[in-house]
């Protein structure tokens, strides 16, 4: 993707065009899977008529969840905070005098001339807060991190400064927070089987950058497969996600440019953005109405002084943002997109695999056409049980990739047989496995989605996000629950993950919950109850059964295409 003239229209006529120079729905080199699969399901499958909302946009409802913080709630939880705080300065004035021990990060007396290495605020909030409940997070696991795990055991005798290991493994604790959306992080099957053979043939390590002597021809099909996968031209694969996004925005952006970021973004997004040198403007999570609101005024108003057009208008969103457990409403942005021809950036992280009916992700959610994503990125870390990322898109797009990505030029490549799994789970969802084992676990996963979601809303937790998403956040809110609830549900045998500021706003602490398609409904039931029990031991079942009014949005509805199970 290169940048156009600034002569051009606000972002560049040339930049965009919806059929890419082909005829619509031919998706240049590769045909469009999804597209053909959801053409053959609704020949045999689905009425011919089907009811439209928002003018064609959606066909059902679009559901999402995010009920308001009751008062009583939020004026309680700001109280924990400022009783942690002040007794946080006391207990710091208590260690100025040598009366209490000092474990903080600090500079050395001899540089206490020097500027502050730490930031005060995060040091504070560390030592004071944080430590508090430090013995939540950074649980060693020492098996495959599947529907159930088995945890190294800890004791700290220092009030978690620091941790011993007893020698000790609790066994079978049922794993509610691992990213295993479709079972695929195990340690037997023909996935394990096809990476362990890897590992004889190639080794583990490939010791090179793709543009020297680590471009192996597993890698070579892996891409091939992605760029069938995703129904576009062509792919490119990195080691790591976070770099995927970190390394690759700033080879696509940079001075002159405007990226208009979703205020919920994940951190590598929000560091790729800056990193590009573009100008950043944030709009409100999921609204359509910010949105182009922002879209409008780049137009309007051009670059800040010179008021010259913009060179390049980047939206980035992702398909499933991690801590709310929303979908983005991606109908409505692309009309938004097409409407001031902006580029779209869609970051899948979450979303590919563990949505839609064929786990092509949210555009196979949605039953849109992936020609109208110009950037299509995503990770092999959460459904494919693997680890890395992948841009997809038009062959110019990669081409230009793989001369400019500082990932591709400094980073080692995919491990042999890292590369193997992603491509034989890959193949398994996409049924050339010659099985019907991924479309199974898709099915499963959406059931166990809904089912999982559904109870809890009945026990009276207030839940966020989508119906069909995975991710299920509950709402703790109360700093002092964050870690009572987590060491709670360890002590009936199921691992969780518990969260608060700075990853979520200081008022919206939570537990996240991720559903599995290796959960049986047995498992899903005993974790509900157990779920229960401690929601009425620490009281926070805190839900009024009122859900906010939906977001406010450019168009007057919200849903999206039904699909056959």
């Amino acid at each position: 993707m290169t940048e156009c003239s600034a002569n051009k229209s606000a972002n560049g006529d040339a930049c965009h065009h919806k059929t890419n120079g082909r005829k619509p729905g031919s998706n240049g080199y590769v045909k469009n899977r999804f597209q053909l699969q959801r053409q053959q399901l609704q020949k045999h499958c689905y009425p011919k008529e089907k009811a439209s909302y928002n003018g064609g946009l959606y066909s059902r409802p679009f559901l999402e969840s995010f009920e308001e913080t009751p008062m009583l709630v939020a004026v309680l939880t700001y109280m924990g905070y400022g009783i942690l705080t002040i007794f946080g300065y006391l207990r710091d004035f208590l260690r100025e005098w040598k009366v209490e021990k000092c474990h903080i990060a600090r500079e050395r007396e001899e540089q206490k001339d020097f500027v502050p290495l730490y930031q005060d605020f995060e040091n504070f909030y560390t030592r004071n807060l944080y430590m508090r409940i430090r013995d939540s997070w950074n649980r060693p696991i020492c098996s495959v991190p599947g529907a159930k795990m088995d945890l190294v055991d800890r004791l700290s005798h220092d009030y978690n400064w620091t941790f011993n290991y007893t020698g000790n493994v609790v066994k079978d604790v049922m794993n509610l927070g691992s990213y295993n959306y479709l079972g695929f992080a195990e340690n037997s099957g023909p996935c394990a089987d096809a990476a362990a053979d890897m590992t004889v043939k190639y080794g583990v390590g490939v010791g090179s950058t793709r543009q020297e002597m680590g471009n192996l021809d597993k890698h070579e099909e892996l891409e091939q497969l992605v760029a069938r996968f995703l129904g576009v031209e062509s792919s490119m694969v990195f080691g790591m996600g976070f770099a995927t996004n970190s390394m690759n925005i700033p080879a696509l952006t940079g001075k002159g440019c405007l990226i208009l970021s979703d205020e919920l973004n994940h951190t590598s997004l929000v560091l790729g953005a800056r990193l590009s040198g573009s100008t950043i403007r944030v709009f409100k999570h999921n609204n359509m109405q910010s949105l182009e609101k922002l879209l409008r005024d780049a137009i309007v108003h051009g670059q800040p002084r010179t008021h010259r057009p913009w060179k390049k208008i980047l939206i980035v969103v992702e398909g499933i943002y991690s801590m709310e457990g929303s979908i983005v409403r991606l109908p409505e942005v692309i009309a938004l997109k097409r409407r001031y021809k902006a580029y779209l950036y869609l970051d899948e992280a979450h979303s590919i695999g563990a949505l839609g009916p064929h786990g092509g992700g949210v555009l196979d959610y949605f039953g849109l056409d992936p020609q109208d994503v110009d950037i299509m990125m995503g990770t092999f870390t959460k459904s494919f049980g693997a680890a890395g990322g992948y841009i997809g898109g038009r062959k110019d797009l990669i081409d230009y990739l793989r001369a400019q990505s500082h990932s591709a030029a400094y980073a080692t490549s995919i491990s042999p047989p890292v590369a193997q799994q992603i491509i034989a789970s890959m193949k398994c969802i996409m049924g050339e496995d010659g099985t019907t084992i991924g479309q199974e676990r898709i099915r499963q996963l959406a059931e166990n989605t809904t089912y999982f979601r559904s109870r809890l809303r009945e026990t009276g937790f207030i839940i966020y996000g989508n119906n069909d998403s995975p991710v299920v956040p509950m709402m703790l809110y109360m700093p002092a629950k964050i870690g009572a609830f987590g060491r709670e549900m360890l002590k009936r045998n199921i691992g969780v993950v518990v969260v608060g500021f700075p990853a979520t706003p200081i008022i919206e602490s939570r537990a996240r919950f991720c559903v599995s398609a290796a959960h049986t409904r047995d498992m899903l039931d005993t974790a509900l109850s157990a779920i229960s029990d401690v929601g009425d031991l620490l009281q926070v079942k805190y839900s009024q059964h009122r859900t906010s009014p939906p977001l406010d949005h450019a168009f007057s509805e919200t849903a999206y295409e039904e699909t056959e199970d």
